[in-house]
């Protein structure tokens, strides 16, 4: 972009703020201009996205607006669109979003980091009883070291940190300084990168596999084994395993540290229909539909073998009450049974099976967590997927 093209606003943006609004409507689609990245390259071949014959007034009616543009923009919404078959329903962009640049999807990138790992477990590669030391010898003196991989994926390891996205000086502050994510504070002697700061983490009161406690070093940590176990970088894997197979239309890419390690747990930037390519695939396997990315052993176990004890003991009981977790993906229970991807300022995607209709909203929202809209936008994707 030339820089008489640039927003007034770029020139005041930077690692100190490139999360907050207003800075984060244009930095939340030119992440790589402020953190270092590695590209997952898409398909040579994109797969075609038709049009399907929805009503809009219909889906206004089941948002209860009259105007769908009106309602997306009051909860900052940058992209939405909606699959019903395949097809494309509905497609939305913020005036600020024309020219669709790769969004970062923050904590959906987990989602996808549990797919990948249950796509290299089914080739083989990798087995999630087995616990981390046997692919990370060097974390047996931490927190980790006798956590399963399994634990890892469904968010049950019993570490002692604070997943607290409005600290500024300490140790959250330190994680995301050692992603690249936050500048270094100076006069504090931090980890100089993920892989170190990983390792400083110690076990918290509880034994690894009793109660979902939502962290994201488990996924970070889970980004550095599948390397290991392959012997590959993580963007390389993403382009083999998934974008490519999935025909993906544009190259994704993730943020990296000043090593080069990826960030698994939230550094994902894609194109929002590339999402909705992968909630299709998501779909189709959980609909027990064959397709070339998806494992149906993987789905199945997703969809069955969540713990629901150790859900309810956990954070986030009281957002999803007949919920569970597994494998990185959220699981609404009840009659909806949706499956769904959600990162912080506003991520989602939204998978219902049963109606093969696919949800995806990419958002720069003012605060990192609003319980309340969450809530709501559930009921209005369901009822969304209700109407198609």
């Amino acid at each position: 972009m030339p820089e008489t093209d640039l927003p007034s606003e770029r020139t005041t943006i930077c690692l100190a703020n490139w999360r907050q609004n207003p800075h984060s409507r244009f930095a939340f689609h030119h992440v790589r201009e402020f953190i270092g990245t590695a590209t997952v390259k898409g398909a040579a071949r994109p797969s075609p996205l038709a049009t399907h014959p929805a009503r809009l007034e219909d889906l206004e009616r089941e948002i209860l607006q009259p105007n769908l543009g009106t309602w997306l923009t009051q909860n900052d919404t940058d992209a939405f669109i909606v699959l019903k078959a395949g097809q494309i329903a509905l497609e939305w962009y913020a005036p600020h979003y024309v020219d669709p640049e790769p969004h970062i999807l923050f904590s959906i990138s987990k989602s996808v980091t549990g797919l990948l790992a249950g796509i290299l477990q089914h080739a083989g590669i990798l087995e999630p009883t087995a616990e981390v030391i046997e692919y990370l010898p060097e974390a047996k003196d931490c927190g980790y070291g006798k956590c399963t991989i399994q634990h890892l994926l469904d968010m049950q390891a019993a570490i002692a940190f604070d997943e607290n996205y409005l600290d500024q000086t300490g140790q959250f502050a330190q994680y995301r300084a050692a992603t690249g994510w936050n500048p270094a504070q100076p006069g504090i002697d931090a980890p100089a990168g993920l892989a170190e700061f990983l390792l400083t983490l110690k076990a918290g009161p509880r034994t690894h596999g009793e109660v979902f406690r939502y962290l994201s070093p488990n996924s970070d940590l889970l980004g550095l084994i599948l390397e290991r176990a392959t012997g590959k970088r993580y963007a390389d894997l993403l382009s083999q395993y998934l974008w490519q197979p999935l025909g993906c239309e544009t190259d994704a890419y993730i943020t990296v540290d000043s090593a080069g390690a990826a960030r698994s747990a939230g550094g994902l930037c894609v194109h929002p229909r590339d999402l909705a390519r992968l909630g299709r695939a998501i779909s189709l396997a959980a609909s027990g539909r064959e397709n070339p990315t998806i494992p149906i052993p993987w789905i199945k176990d997703t969809l069955d073998n969540g713990s629901f004890s150790a859900w309810h003991q956990g954070d986030f009981a009281d957002f999803l009450p007949q919920g569970v977790y597994r494998n990185q993906w959220y699981l609404t229970g009840g009659a909806a049974g949706a499956i769904m991807a959600i990162g912080i300022h506003g991520q989602w995607l939204y998978v219902d099976p049963t109606r093969d209709v696919v949800i995806v909203k990419l958002s720069s929202q003012h605060k990192p967590l609003d319980e309340a809209l969450d809530v709501r936008l559930v009921d209005h994707f369901t009822r969304i997927a209700s109407t198609l």
